[in-house]
């Protein structure tokens, strides 16, 4: 630098006539200009070092920025594969995925966020294609629809994607604003005036259906009930008529006012769904509505379908069983028509044995059928079979006494249809016997029925059994004679009384017994054997009236006197025909 500026000074020097004075006062000028530029040289190179120093510095920064980046993104690179992240699901589709917190809010709570505000921008009923876009700021990248901020993003939600943040951000705003796009779509203005459309049609359908069904119903039922009744014959069970023209004529109008209320109720069925579907709000309920009604006869059907085989096996065992009590029934009926004789088997065992042995069959059926009925092992059915059953073991204590004792007097055989039988204060033949009770007719036809406990536990006698033994039956009656008439008088009245009623027997002959010694009478008993058990009411008057001939004729009173004493005029209590005879 100093050679160029005296190369420069020499170069003018000849143009100038220069004094000693001007040379020394422009050589103090030239040093001073040459001071001024050394000492602008010094700062020019204090400057050089310092920005060394700085780019160092910046170098050393960046380097470092540039590992600790490396580094992190090794890290992340490391997670990822042990980090399954969380997606954002939007209408059962996945868009993208987060893996980073931002600030306090972990990936779940942003994309719950993010998918919430999805939606209802989705389901706004206007949207713009452009709505959705992209703002930049110093540390974040927001993807905003006017107002609302979507989605944040951040340098870490970059590198989790290995890539920026910034481009991150343009691939998944496009990603939401075609999700947002087709949501709207759905749910938009569109398709709610396509819904309308589509109820007020279905409306209008339904309504019209409707009357033409009951149009068609009006003007046609009464004809085609008419021609069915020509068609039809009367149903008759054996000699009962169970439905006559005119029983039918009615059961064949409600059938067809129940087709047309089917119908109708169809149709609602129909058309409330279709309604619902209208709108993608309510076409979920449509759904439902319809499981509701179509879930229920899917699942008979299908349990109709897997119960086929064991009801094929529930009619095989009902079949062997049916057959097996009509075997048992032939042999019982074989038995009591005494075409069948069994030792120390009685005839009249035979219908009591059949309904045993048929209970007993049916009870092993249904234990056989039960595990094949279905729903049996549930805990359900399980429950209300026990609660029957406790109901009845409860209810019926004194029905199954009386079985048991009907049984008991069955094979004890203390009576037959048929027998006059005498129960307590009740006498009358014995018209039916059952399991449970045993209804006797007495001699002033009354029906009278008793349960088999109670016969069970009283005393009962059998006259017809007792008539078919050696002597028979002994009838006997009782009269009370003071101690003035000796006792063969007495004896040989009664005995002429006896002798002299019809239908007592010769032989065993009658006899009489003194019964009683008492204070002021003798008790006198006069028996006689009969085999007419159905004729004792007319035996017994009949003797009772030869005893007051034989004692009237005779001159004896009956009487049973408690203080003796003359009479003193009083007249005997005797008949006056018969006194006067005597």
């Amino acid at each position: 630098m100093r050679h160029t500026f005296f190369s420069i000074l020499f170069s003018v020097l000849p143009f100038f006539t220069l004094s000693a004075q001007d040379i020394d006062s422009l050589k103090a000028v030239t040093d001073s200009v040459i001071q001024a530029l050394q000492n602008q040289l010094q700062e020019e190179q204090i400057n050089n070092i310092l920005m060394r120093e700085q780019l160092e510095r910046i170098g050393l920064a960046g380097r470092a920025d540039s590992m600790r980046v490396v580094a992190r993104k090794a890290r992340i690179d490391s997670l990822r594969q042990i980090t399954p992240g969380v997606p954002l699901v939007v209408e059962k589709d996945t868009l993208f995925i987060l893996y980073a917190r931002r600030g306090g809010l972990s990936p779940e709570n942003r994309v719950e966020n993010a998918r919430e505000k999805i939606i209802e921008l989705g389901k706004k009923l206007t949207f713009f294609a452009d709505s959705v876009y992209v703002f930049e700021s110093e540390y974040t990248t927001d993807i905003m629809a006017g107002e609302d901020v979507l989605l944040c993003l951040t340098d870490m939600d970059g590198l989790w994607q290995n890539t920026t943040r910034q481009q991150l951000a343009e691939v998944y705003s496009s990603l939401i604003n075609a999700k947002v796009q087709e949501i709207h779509d759905y749910y938009g203005l569109r398709q709610k005036l396509l819904g309308l459309l589509l109820v007020v049609v279905v409306l209008v359908a339904q309504i019209f259906f409707i009357k033409i069904t009951n149009w068609i119903y009006n003007k046609w039922h009464l004809r085609w009930t008419r021609k069915f009744m020509r068609w039809i014959n009367p149903i008759k069970i054996k000699d009962y008529e169970l439905l006559n023209h005119h029983r039918m004529g009615i059961v064949l109008l409600v059938i067809f006012r129940v087709v047309r209320m089917l119908l109708i109720v169809v149709l609602f069925i129909l058309s409330i769904p279709l309604m619902f579907s209208a709108f993608p709000e309510t076409k979920r309920l449509a759904y439902t509505l319809i499981g509701y009604i179509w879930n229920p006869v899917t699942d008979i059907f299908q349990a109709i379908i897997g119960f086929l085989p064991n009801f094929f096996k529930i009619i095989v065992i009902i079949l062997c069983f049916r057959y097996l009590v009509k075997g048992i029934r032939y042999l019982a009926n074989e038995i009591a028509n005494g075409n069948l004789k069994i030792n120390g088997v009685y005839p009249d065992w035979a219908a009591p044995t059949f309904h045993v042995l048929r209970v007993l069959c049916y009870s092993f059926m249904f234990v056989m059928i039960w595990p094949l009925l279905p729903s049996s092992n549930s805990e359900v059915f399980q429950g209300v079979s026990v609660f029957i059953g406790i109901i009845i073991s409860l209810g019926s204590t004194s029905i199954v006494g009386n079985v048991m004792a009907g049984l008991v007097m069955t094979y004890m055989r203390p009576f037959r249809i048929g027998d006059l039988i005498r129960y307590g204060e009740i006498e009358g033949y014995v018209i039916e016997k059952s399991l449970l009770v045993t209804r006797i007719r007495t001699r002033k036809n009354d029906i009278v029925t008793i349960p088999n406990s109670n016969l069970m536990g009283s005393q009962t006698s059998n006259y017809t059994l007792a008539s078919q033994s050696h002597g028979g039956i002994i009838v006997h009656t009782k009269v009370t004679i003071g101690y003035d008439v000796k006792w063969q008088t007495i004896r040989d009245l009664l005995l002429a009384a006896a002798e002299a009623t019809p239908n007592i027997k010769k032989n065993p002959k009658p006899f009489v017994n003194i019964t009683t010694l008492d204070d002021f009478y003798v008790e006198y008993e006069i028996n006689a054997y009969t085999h007419s058990y159905e004729l004792l009411p007319a035996v017994y008057s009949t003797l009772h009236q030869n005893i007051l001939d034989q004692f009237h004729t005779a001159g004896v009173e009956i009487m049973s006197p408690h203080i003796f004493a003359h009479r003193n005029d009083l007249p005997t209590q005797i008949p006056e025909e018969d006194l006067r005879a005597h």
